[in-house]
């Protein structure tokens, strides 16, 4: 094939690029502080009202946010435990600082005839039939690496929690043909060599994760491109609750709503009303109505059903979309308390969501797929 030829031809690939990071990502530590903090409040008192946060730099924690609950949280307990877990060994110091929930919030959410939405906000739900688990490939590829990447660490004794990971995939229209890049920081103890690095990175995540089938000739490797990375997590970046809603969904792909999930009880439809609208649209795929789907809803506080629905199929749907919208609305109830029932929110199943994106994993409510009457 001339050179001319082939230019051609890979000129007609679109290129797509999502990232993931690790368990001990300052960001993440944050996250899984305030999910953490969640559970342990649900644990005790089912209904209880959260949104408690959690900052870090170096070696100090700072907790704060609102409360409403019978539940007693130790929370800076809960912090420091989460930091054990993640494999960090330093001595933290917290400084806690969570009030009691605004009772105007409160009354708007609370009522004996319903269950009103704790804010006003959009919230998106994807799924596309490109991968198996419904999510588009460049993201699901991400997490793999970075959950093989955070699991690494318990057997490969220099490397350190924080890392991050990146995939590019190459599409010919909607079909993802090939992996274009694959890339990985990962930190570690100092004087580890960087050939080592990357031959045990190589070796031990990025090969036993990709499927051969994904890798050409043309798939580059860029593996701690930075050179060392021995300063790292907390000590060389700040975090905070919230701050990966891109990875923490799609990696991209479709759009984000405007709040994020860790921290927030069921009743915050930013996190409860995403969740849904990833159930309904996983179920509307692999229903086969669509090769993939975005839904959008939205909120008012203190209102229980949505102010609107929205759907967008790409292109790709079997039916009209006001069909597709009709069938939508006839197996889905999208009222906040129906949506806290039916995937059973209630309970302490957060901090495992907090890692590696919340869709796309086997284990969560949201997950399942609702066979559909049409």
């Amino acid at each position: 094939m001339s050179l001319e030829k082939e230019a051609s031809i890979r000129m007609e690939y679109v290129y797509f690029t999502s990232e993931s990071v690790t368990d001990g990502h300052p960001d993440k530590i944050c996250d899984q502080i305030a999910d953490a903090i969640l559970d342990a409040a649900l644990k005790e008192d089912a209904n209880s009202k959260m949104a408690v946060e959690a900052t870090i730099k170096d070696d100090f924690i700072l907790v704060y946010g609102e409360a409403n609950t019978q539940a007693t949280v130790d929370y800076a307990a809960i912090a420091k435990q989460v930091l054990a877990d993640i494999g960090y060994k330093e001595t933290y110091d917290v400084l806690v600082k969570v009030n009691k929930q605004s009772s105007q919030i409160n009354h708007a959410v609370v009522s004996d005839e319903s269950v009103g939405a704790g804010d006003q906000g959009i919230m998106f739900g994807y799924a596309t039939n490109e991968t198996e688990n419904y999510m588009p490939l460049p993201i699901a590829l991400a997490h793999a690496l970075s959950q093989r990447l955070s699991d690494a660490k318990a057997t490969i004794d220099w490397l350190l929690p924080d890392g991050k990971t990146q995939v590019t995939v190459a599409y010919d229209g909607n079909k993802p043909v090939y992996v274009h890049t694959v890339l990985v920081s990962a930190s570690h103890q100092a004087g580890i060599p960087l050939e080592t690095i990357q031959e045990t990175i190589m070796n031990d995540v990025i090969l036993p994760t990709i499927d051969a089938h994904w890798i050409t000739d043309e798939t580059r490797f860029i593996i701690n491109p930075s050179g060392e990375f021995s300063i790292a997590g907390p000590f060389s970046d700040s975090g905070t609750t919230g701050r990966k809603i891109v990875v923490d969904t799609y990696g991209g792909v479709g759009r984000i709503g405007g709040g994020c999930f860790s921290s927030k009880d069921p009743s915050k439809v930013d996190r409860s009303a995403a969740y849904f609208s990833r159930y309904v649209a996983k179920s509307v795929v692999a229903a086969g109505l669509a090769d993939k789907i975005e839904i959008q809803l939205s909120y008012a506080i203190g209102l229980s059903d949505p102010l609107s629905i929205h759907i967008d199929t790409f292109g790709t749907a079997k039916r009209p979309e006001s069909e597709i919208l009709e069938i939508i609305n006839a197996n889905f109830d999208f009222k906040v308390g129906n949506i806290i029932k039916e995937l059973d929110l209630l309970r302490p199943i957060y901090r495992e969501s907090a890692n590696f994106g919340h869709f796309g994993r086997d284990g969560f409510p949201w997950e399942a797929i609702k066979p559909l009457k049409f």
